[in-house]
């Protein structure tokens, strides 16, 4: 008895020490990333995605705007019940290393055929042709977690339970990108529409002192057509631009989560103010804090517990299963106690032999699938800072846009007053008129859209780094 004691012993502490050594060490994947973004003077910690995204968007309708899609937004409700659904799988992982336990109660009647050995026994014995057998036990089947394959079991149910709330942020700061590209696109829309209305007057004033010029003989009735036209022109492009409001307005409900409706505004795009000190941080920074990324390396973690999960299935594995109850032939004496009692313990190690390659088949592609998970997790640093230097460059040379618009159109405006003066004296035609009106129509549309690309610019360099989730 000693013996065996000591066999069972020795057995127990050699798996265990083996255990300790079966979990797969995790390395995390080398990444070559710059010591700073690409577009800036120095290498600086801060960031503007560390700011709240109260902090960053100040305009109070746009933030009314954000809190309703974060509250509202289907996308985001879907993500937050994946991530609830993950919780409670994670909650169920816990206990994965406890064993199986249940209760069952059983009635079977036998009667065998009289003419056979069993049917002359019970006649013979009990005096009667039937048995019955009554039974009541509950049944335990555990498993030792020798190799660790629970243990990554559950480390998988935790990871996977982080990826989703990973992705619930990822697509929070989406949402909140998308909103405040929307209010801006609408603030423009705004704009271009009054630049239009304005010009509208003008095209109506030229357009009048030309059809009293031809009825007086000083000009023709092509000029009068010629300004009819351009009027006509700024016409079908305010009709044009107040589709577009519509659109953009329904657009922006949706993905507040309401039904398509008005978009109320108290500002202009000229009042709006992002931060102009624009601190990206070190990319490394970024990677640790942008969910999309982070979710990327969660999957490189979790195909790590699934080839250590693979590794162990190649491993014996110590299962022990037990049962007991009660027990009787007679339904009277069935709950009898300690005389129906009964039980059984039964420990067994199962080595996989031969499974038709099945084992190393799921061992080699969970393997192949961490490699894949590794150069995936790379390409998305990559686009992230690739994601990262398209805004700053975008941002720098709009600066410069701006500016160039701003200039332009002071100067096509000084250029209208100037044609007017001139045709009314008769030192200019209906045609440079015409042209310099459309001109600045032109470039003050253009102004606008520059103004709202720069704004855009600024919303997708703080969803780049990480922005928008806190």
């Amino acid at each position: 008895m000693k013996r065996i004691k000591n066999i069972f012993l020795t057995f127990i502490v050699a798996l265990g020490s083996v255990s300790c050594v079966s979990k797969l060490a995790y390395t995390e994947p080398a990444l070559q990333l710059p010591e700073k973004f690409q577009y800036t003077a120095t290498a600086d910690t801060a960031s503007i995605a560390n700011l709240e995204w109260k902090q960053f968007f100040n305009d109070p309708m746009l933030q009314t705007l954000i809190e309703k899609g974060i509250k509202n937004n289907y996308d985001l409700q879907i993500a937050l019940k994946q991530v609830a659904s993950s919780q409670e799988k994670l909650k169920q992982a816990k206990y994965l290393q406890f064993p199986d336990v249940g209760f069952g109660i059983s009635t079977q009647v036998s009667r065998p055929s009289k003419n056979s050995m069993n049917g002359q026994s019970l006649n013979l014995f009990l005096g009667k042709s039937y048995v019955e057998d009554y039974n009541a036990a509950f049944n335990l089947s555990w498993e030792a977690d020798i190799w660790g394959k629970i243990k990554n079991q559950q480390d998988v149910s935790r990871i996977q339970y982080l990826q989703t709330y990973e992705a619930q942020k990822a697509i929070q700061t989406q949402v909140v990108a998308a909103i405040a590209q929307g209010y801006y696109n609408l603030l423009m829309l705004d704009k271009q529409l009054q630049i239009a209305k304005s010009n509208l007057e003008l095209s109506n004033n030229t357009l009048s002192i030309t059809e009293k010029m031809w009825k007086s003989g000083d000009a023709t009735s092509l000029g009068v057509q010629q300004a009819t036209a351009q009027k006509q022109s700024t016409e079908l492009l305010i009709t044009q631009l107040e589709q577009n409001i519509a659109i953009q307005e329904n657009a922006l409900s949706i993905l507040i989560g309401e039904n398509p409706n008005k978009i109320t505004r108290t500002i202009e795009m000229s009042d709006t103010s992002l931060p102009q000190d624009i601190s990206t941080g070190l990319p490394a920074a970024m990677v640790s804090r942008r969910p999309d990324v982070r979710q990327q390396e969660l999957v490189v973690l979790e195909s790590n517990a699934i080839v250590g999960i693979a590794q162990a299935n190649m491993y014996p594995s110590l299962k022990i299963t037990a049962n007991g109850g009660v027990n009787s032939f007679k339904i009277d004496n069935w709950f009898q106690i300690p005389a129906s009692l009964f039980g059984s313990v039964l420990g067994g190690i199962t080595q996989p032999i031969f499974q038709k390659r099945q084992l190393k088949t799921d061992l080699n592609v969970a393997k192949i699938q961490r490699e894949k998970n590794v150069l995936a997790f790379r390409q998305s640093v990559l686009n992230a800072v690739g994601e990262v230097s398209d805004a700053l460059v975008s941002n720098e040379s709009l600066k410069t846009q701006e500016q160039k618009a701003a200039e332009q159109v002071t100067t096509l405006k000084d250029g209208i007053k100037s044609a007017e003066m001139l045709y009314k004296g008769g030192m200019a035609n209906y045609l440079e008129v015409i042209t310099a009106q459309g001109n600045s129509l032109q470039a003050e549309l253009n102004l606008a859209s520059v103004k709202r690309q720069r704004l855009s610019s600024i919303v997708d360099l703080y969803r780049a780094l990480g922005g928008g989730w806190k």
